[in-house]
């Protein structure tokens, strides 16, 4: 193990080798690495993503208005491979600058227009469609107070804590603790309020559950970071309730599916393009056809 403790230089200067697990991929700078355009399906709504957390909020809010028959939300979605630099394809920072998925392409108007950012995609396709963000306004409010603290307080979650436990190549008690002391605030502050609401925002499903079950949900089921014991996530039981709950819901189940590439076969669909592939083109029937 290296020394640790650290004085600051008077400049930081980037060392483009290193032992994190982004290492490849992570840099000082924005902008495109390669020219490289991005594909267009045949829908209104082309989506560039992985099923990450952020990626999957973007696929459940697009599952869950085709599951109230919306069909003029159909949706193409393109797999981003993070790992391997897609993000920083020309093509790409088109539609996201910052180079992070989910990133949107709504070509149902003239000219088209670009959403990137998580929960600006969520709210974006919420008032489009006038679904899962209530018009009172107190309800309204609510429900936007739990969008934006999902986040500020994800990258807590994902960049401090789930980096610091699980990726960092050196173990350190101090950040590990810093970082789990904050993540179990943020439990306790859900367990909280699920206390005495069926759903974050209240009674009603929302976009406030798109973007924090994908986060919080996975943690506390074990899902990411292998965690869940070192943070006694099952004693957060309104969590869990809640979690079990919307895990059970159709498009969830859909959603989580859409542009992920690991796990069983069964559960991976690496692209969408209808709602039959979800049958027909999951990782499992289309090795089995090879």
């Amino acid at each position: 193990m290296s020394d640790p403790t650290y004085t600051p230089p008077k400049v930081w200067k980037w060392h483009q080798e290193g032992e994190s697990k982004f290492s490849s991929i992570n840099r000082p700078v924005a902008g495109p690495t390669h020219d490289k355009e991005l594909p267009v399906g045949e829908h209104p709504f082309q989506l560039y993503s992985l099923a990450t957390p952020n990626g999957v909020k973007a696929t459940i809010m697009f599952e869950e208005l085709l599951e109230l028959g919306i069909q003029e939300a159909e949706y193409d979605a393109w797999i981003v491979n993070i790992m391997e630099g897609d993000q920083f394809s020309s093509g790409f920072v088109g539609v996201n600058p910052n180079s992070k998925i989910p990133a949107l392409m709504d070509r149902s108007v003239q000219p088209a227009v670009r959403v990137f950012e998580s929960g600006s995609i969520l709210l974006y396709l919420a008032e489009k469609f006038d679904q899962f963000l209530s018009k009172d306004p107190a309800k309204r409010t609510e429900t936007m107070n739990w969008l934006f603290w999902q986040m500020g307080s994800a990258p807590f979650l994902g960049g401090g804590f789930g980096h610091f436990y699980a990726y960092a190549p050196e173990k350190y008690e101090y950040p590990i603790n810093r970082y789990a002391m904050e993540v179990k605030r943020q439990l306790d502050v859900l367990d909280r309020q699920l206390a005495d609401n069926r759903y974050i925002a209240g009674d009603e499903y929302s976009i406030a559950d798109m973007a924090i079950w994908p986060w919080y949900g996975a943690l506390v089921k074990n899902m990411v970071y292998e965690a869940a014991e070192f943070l006694e996530t099952h004693t957060y039981t309104n969590v869990v309730r809640w979690t079990e709950e919307v895990a059970q819901r159709p498009a969830v189940r859909r959603g989580r599916m859409v542009n992920k590439a690991w796990g069983d076969l069964s559960s991976q669909l690496h692209e969408r393009h209808d709602a039959s592939d979800f049958e027909l083109r999951t990782q499992d029937k289309l090795k089995s056809g090879e």
